[in-house]
């Protein structure tokens, strides 16, 4: 049995993936509907009440809360805006950019008359929070594999 000492010890670059669609809108645009944070729960299965601090926006630095869920455990959680380059790149960091657990980040390019979007989950650092195993950590890391591709499809769906 693993203990809790050894998967603190874990390296958490392991523990990432990527993701990509096609979708009907040019990067400009999508970097809009991407940055705009309340829009995700339109598409993602998983969070849901996204919303700046009052007077925030996509700007580097800024902070956000939402509502998340993975199966029977719901929690708000706390994300700060890491890069936000109109049309390029938005990215985040959840539990903030100085001690942040996970990274989320969305590139965009053109491709012919819409854009290929790639979603990227990386674990920053170890953390309790995650589990207590190596397989509670590929389980969350598996089942956020299924979230995003899930979230691409309904993005992609929803823009058509």
């Amino acid at each position: 049995m693993t203990s809790t000492l050894e998967v603190m010890d874990l390296d958490p670059a392991e523990f990432g993936f990527r993701r990509r669609a096609w979708v009907p809108v040019p990067p400009e645009r999508l970097y809009e509907i991407i940055s705009d944070v309340s829009l995700i729960g339109l598409w993602s299965p998983s969070a849901s009440e996204v919303a700046y601090d009052d007077g925030a926006g996509p700007k580097p630095g800024a902070w956000f809360s939402g509502h998340n869920r993975r199966g029977e455990r719901e929690w708000v959680s706390r994300s700060q805006v890491l890069a936000a380059r109109p049309g390029a790149e938005f990215s985040f960091v959840v539990g903030g950019l100085d001690d942040g657990i996970v990274r989320w980040r969305w590139t965009m390019h053109v491709d012919g008359d819409g854009s290929v979007v790639t979603q990227e989950w990386q674990l920053l650092r170890m953390d309790p929070v995650l589990g207590t195993t190596r397989h509670d950590v590929e389980a969350l890391r598996n089942d956020m594999e299924t979230s995003v591709e899930s979230t691409l499809v309904s993005l992609a769906r929803w823009l058509h």
